[in-house]
């Protein structure tokens, strides 16, 4: 792994397990865990660090970043189609995430 592409990871690895921390709601944090550990399943044993520190704890800002740094691993020869899947996992794990859209006792 190049160093360019170790830190385009370190970054998408880092946003997401900030935007896990950040999370509303269980489901949301779960679901972002998933995305964490399938982003680790594509890179086997080739894993940089996390840092979240001084990280915002706006999850809008967060999410976006993450998006991109995971968008930029195409161009460091992961496959596109592992990188539509983790993109689709964390659109869903931002939807759970909505504490809106949580189901209300009545």
């Amino acid at each position: 792994m190049l160093l360019a592409h170790a830190v385009t990871l370190a970054e998408a690895r880092s946003y997401i397990a900030a935007l896990a921390d950040e999370a509303v709601t269980f489901d949301g944090s779960v679901e972002y865990e998933h995305a964490l550990l399938y982003l680790d399943l594509i890179h086997g044993e080739d894993v940089p660090a996390l840092d979240t520190h001084g990280l915002t704890d706006d999850r809008a800002i967060l999410h976006a970043i993450a998006v991109s740094a995971v968008k930029e691993l195409a161009d460091h020869g992961v496959d596109r189609l592992q990188i539509e899947l983790l993109l689709d996992m964390l659109d869903v794990a931002r939807d759970r995430d909505n504490p809106s859209s949580e189901p209300r006792d009545s």
